[in-house]
């Protein structure tokens, strides 16, 4: 079932995303009276699920069978069809080739500019109905994995700065290290401040290792549900859990290990109330876990009206488009290996929740709107930003690419693409046999 709701989530998503650019070119091809032949959700390669063609219309519309993109067939165009018969011919009024050159920028930047749009909106939606929640850095620590702890970090410590830069979301910590490409952390450790260098030849490991900075949790009880095993045990808001069968604990992550020892059955652990120390028993269920809910440091929450969250939802959308910049930078890095974090359909469902849930889907939609209208600004042949890229230069010199030139590079840039989508998958392949 889990696997079948990502799934769902997965698909419902890249069709949101796939008609949402290609409307964008629809829409300014429109605009500037050019013929749009086919409008597509998928590519139908040979045959389509569903195709309809409306009276008096010259588009047809439909869904194909192969659900890697989808596409928008504007007369003219030199495109992922390959179809170059039209060209043999004199170009029409109605064709794309025909029209001056800015006309034919805005159509293929149509697709990434509705990209943003539609973020836009969704940010501006979430932050409406739900604000914003997240952890700062100001007073979290940080609970480390092996490859943090082989990196110099240890559990407790309190992430100051990369370099000259200050990170203010906790959850941020690991993708702001890769992103600064930072050399040095500031940290404090035990009421002093020290320097840890940060080798670059680990970048990619860091961005191939989630969970490197958990959020260190004091085990301080917040709440004791009526569910809970524990709930007539005496436990009280505000108990600082110390140890576990005399086992000390400092962050509720050090209790697991122990707990597990105890499945389905009870512990004694220490617990400091105001100035006493007790010593309470309690059970552990089949999980190994007692039910508590701990208190949660360092979380904040902004509530915004629909006034006021339009510009932040703009501003999200900016930064957002930043960071998946610079993780683009990172990626045609070799040295940093960020190539090796390439994922594709499979990585991607991963993200996914596992239960629907609205606040994380769109979330999700949002941020996979943005890498969409990035990646297709790469000036990478058959992407947008190679067509765009080919008549920037016509603009500036006066010359026009030929046809013939046109064919051959959407050739090469589309061989670039399958070799892309061969690195993806293999990647998460790779990941799911580790």
């Amino acid at each position: 079932m889990i696997v079948l709701i990502k799934i769902l989530q997965v698909i419902l998503a890249l069709s949101v995303l796939i008609l949402i650019h290609e409307f964008g070119h629809f829409i300014f091809a429109k605009m500037f009276r050019i013929r749009v032949e086919k409008f597509y959700l998928f590519f139908d390669a040979g045959f389509a699920l569903f195709r309809f063609k409306p009276k008096n219309s010259e588009t047809e519309y439909g869904i194909g069978w192969l659900p890697l993109g989808g596409y928008c067939k504007i007369a003219g165009m030199i495109d992922e069809s390959m179809d170059t018969e039209a060209l043999k011919s004199e170009p029409k009024p109605w064709e794309f080739r025909s029209k001056p050159a800015w006309q034919r920028l805005l159509v293929m930047f149509g697709g990434v500019l509705f990209n943003f749009i539609f973020a836009f909106i969704v940010y501006i939606g979430i932050l409406a109905g739900w604000g914003e929640s997240y952890i700062s850095n100001d007073e979290s620590c940080i609970y480390v994995n092996e490859l943090a702890y082989e990196m110099g970090f240890r559990n407790g410590d309190r992430i100051l700065k990369f370099d000259d830069y200050t990170p203010e979301r906790f959850e941020m910590l690991q993708a702001d290290m890769a992103r600064q490409t930072a050399r040095k952390a500031t940290v404090l450790r035990d009421g002093d401040t020290l320097d840890i260098y940060i080798d670059q030849n680990m970048i990619g490991e860091v961005l191939n290792s989630p969970g490197m900075f958990d959020l260190a949790i004091p085990f301080v009880v917040d709440t004791v549900p009526a569910t809970s095993p524990n709930h007539l045990a005496g436990l009280m808001r505000g108990d600082r859990i110390t140890a576990v069968d005399g086992h000390p604990v400092e962050y509720l992550q050090d209790s697991r290990a122990l707990l597990a020892d105890y499945k389905g059955g009870s512990v004694d652990i220490t617990v400091i109330r105001d100035t006493d120390t007790l010593l309470v028993p309690v059970q552990v269920d089949t999980n190994g876990l007692m039910g508590i809910y701990a208190s949660m440091p360092g979380v904040k929450t902004k509530e915004y009206s629909v006034i006021s969250a339009i510009p932040a939802g703009i501003r999200h959308t900016f930064t957002t488009i930043g960071g998946y910049l610079q993780d683009i930078k990172l990626v045609f890095t070799p040295s940093t290996e960020a190539y090796k974090s390439v994922g594709s359909f499979i990585a991607m469902g991963q993200i996914f929740p596992a239960a629907w849930d609205w606040y994380r889907f769109l979330n999700i939609l949002a941020l996979l709107s943005i890498m969409l209208g990035v990646m297709n600004l790469l000036p990478i042949p058959a992407l947008d930003g190679g067509h765009m890229l080919f008549t920037l230069y016509e603009m500036i010199t006066g010359r026009k690419p030929s046809d013939k030139f046109l064919a051959g590079a959407q050739v090469i840039g589309m061989i670039l693409l399958f070799a892309i989508m061969i690195l993806a998958f293999g990647n998460d392949i790779g990941r799911l046999m580790r």
